[in-house]
């Protein structure tokens, strides 16, 4: 359907014969506005770095923890010495992020398997992360968007799936937990 703007009158109603067409806002990704040569611009390309370094840190600092055998913990340790999950000491049971940074560790190690055991939505997020490095360095140094590439699967096939997975991990860490198979031996 064409979208048609209408001149008005003072009373609101529509002038005979002022019928003109009015220029349609796309929702299509491949109209955004870039330079002639098809590349973003330095702010687009400055943020691609600053993501692709906040992971490449994140996952730096995930091979200087020791992976704790629990399953859970890893962060409570040196370098990062944080707080335990008051989530677990308080009911008992993992909260859905227990156990993701010990997955990060194991990922790093190229242990997937341990990963996935002790945090599915951990190894998830972990290869996310490699992905964000790499994708955030492609930009900043090409220039060239990766937009394309996410809009060519809609938000709606991705996001439904990752809550269920984020849910389902919970549910297996909550599982192994409670059966005293947490960790990896």
């Amino acid at each position: 359907m064409d979208s048609v703007a209408v001149d008005q009158n003072q009373a609101g109603a529509p002038l005979a014969g002022q019928l003109r067409e009015a220029p349609l806002l796309s929702a299509n990704r491949d109209e955004r506005p870039a330079s002639p040569d098809g590349r973003v611009g330095i702010g687009v390309r400055f943020s691609a770095l600053v993501v692709a370094l906040g992971c490449l840190l994140v996952l730096v600092i995930a091979t200087q923890l020791t992976p704790s055998p629990a399953g859970y913990g890893s962060h409570t340790g040196y370098p990062l010495r944080l707080q335990s999950c008051g989530f677990m000491e308080r009911t008992g049971l993992p909260c859905p992020s227990c156990g993701m940074t010990t997955s990060f560790c194991w990922f790093v190690r190229g242990n997937v398997a341990a990963s996935l055991y002790v945090q599915p939505m951990g190894a998830l997020l972990a290869a996310m992360a490699c992905c964000c490095v790499w994708g955030g360095v492609y930009v900043a140094a090409t220039g060239r968007p990766i937009y394309r590439l996410l809009g060519m699967v809609a938000g709606r096939y991705y996001t439904l799936p990752l809550l269920t997975i984020a849910v389902l991990a919970w549910a297996w860490k909550i599982i192994i937990h409670v059966k005293g198979l947490d960790g990896w031996r």
